[in-house]
């Protein structure tokens, strides 16, 4: 009798085990299966804000790269000067761009290239680089960055005026530090600001930190005529673009759907989808730290020969080139290839500015260092 009770209890224990075991293994299923649905769901939203943009295929042949940069991913960013939206050419880059990604480290550097920097074009001649972007649209854009800089630079991401006040307008605005002149400057670029995007807005006052718009962030990021010119203009446009990164990393799920939504169809990219991923799913791990101007010891130069106009001169661009590896890369010594030495050799000769015998002679000279973000000074304080 004993002996039946126990045979049954073990029955029962063995259909308990083979139970359980069955669960156990509908569960890892399910899981299974939720897992390769939500990563179906990720690659399907990330082909539909791929289909959303205005996506472009670049020969990486018509792109003049030189010798990879190793654990680095280098992307072109460029702010159009588009009043009807074009995005593949025929209007100047108002902003110019690169952003350097460590894929170890996952810090990004940004640098600014002076849009009025002389520099070699596609034909051999030597122009100011934002007039590649009218030339020969991003193509022949990051062919100058490459070709000037030794990079391998082979993606990019363009927007214009209405896309960049959209994007700030999505996050709900940023704060922003004003001098008295940059308020007075914002303010009058407004106007014409407002006629591009078609919105308006109000006008600020008195010098100190406000809260802007799309429009009043984009309007100051615009400003030439302060102390530092042009210069001061590009430090003006990274301060804006760390603040769209940081307000970014920090939005809610339904903020960053409304942002992708308006935004994305005002993009041009070469990015694939397969790009857009990688770099989406790193998005809040991105480090943005230090940020500079480049050249990064430049002068203005009026008498350029065979050519009009004002233009700026870097100050030797060999010696900058070094400088911008060390700066990127951590390379020290870098020594450039035979064509930037050559268009070093060249703009000597055409701007008479020789780094060996510089003087501080024209009417003005400027050298920016490395700048770290303000996001790079909190994470380092916590």
């Amino acid at each position: 009798m004993d002996k039946k009770r126990l045979n049954k209890r073990q029955q029962r224990l063995e259909r308990e085990r083979r139970l359980k075991k069955k669960r156990r293994k509908r569960i890892i299923i399910i899981m299974v299966e939720l897992l390769i649905l939500a990563g179906l769901g990720v690659v399907a939203y990330g082909m539909f804000v791929m289909d959303k943009m205005d996506t472009t295929t670049l020969n990486t042949d018509d792109l003049n790269i030189y010798k990879s940069t190793g654990d680095y991913t280098n992307i072109a960013l460029f702010g159009l000067d588009s009043r009807e939206g074009e995005l593949d050419g025929g209007v100047q880059s108002d902003c110019m761009m690169i952003a350097s990604i460590n894929n170890k480290t996952n810090e990004v550097k940004l640098i600014s290239l002076y849009r009025d920097t002389l520099l070699k074009q596609e034909n051999g001649k030597y122009q100011k680089a934002n007039s590649a972007y009218h030339t020969g649209g991003p193509a022949e854009a990051i062919a100058l960055m490459n070709r000037n800089l030794d990079l391998d630079i082979e993606k990019y991401i363009s927007v214009n005026f209405n896309a960049l006040a959209d994007i700030i307008d999505a996050l709900g605005g940023i704060d922003l530090d004003f001098t008295e002149d940059e308020i007075k400057y914002t303010n009058m670029y407004c106007d014409e600001t407002e006629i591009v995007v078609g919105r308006e807005t109000s006008r600020l006052e008195g010098a100190g930190t406000h809260h802007v718009d799309g429009i009043q962030a984009v309007a100051y990021s615009r400003i030439r005529y302060t102390s530092g010119m042009d210069f001061e203009r590009t430090h003006r446009q990274r301060i804006v673009l760390e603040k769209i990164v940081e307000k970014a990393q920090s939005a809610n799920v339904i903020t960053l759907n409304k942002l992708i939504n308006e935004i994305v169809p005002q993009i041009s990219t070469n990015l694939t989808t397969g790009n857009f991923l990688a770099l989406a799913s790193k998005a809040t791990n991105y480090k943005l730290s230090e940020m500079s101007g480049f050249p990064f010891e430049v002068t203005t130069c009026d008498n350029v020969k065979g050519h009009k106009g004002s233009y700026v001169a870097p100050v030797g661009l060999a010696k900058n080139v070094t400088e911008l590896h060390q700066f990127l890369f951590g390379k020290e010594d870098y020594d450039p290839s035979d064509e930037v030495k050559e268009a070093n050799d060249a703009i000597i000769e055409l701007t008479g500015v020789d780094p060996e015998t510089y003087k501080d002679t024209t009417d003005f000279t400027y050298k920016s260092g490395g700048e770290e973000s303000d996001t790079s000074e909190k994470q380092n304080s916590k």
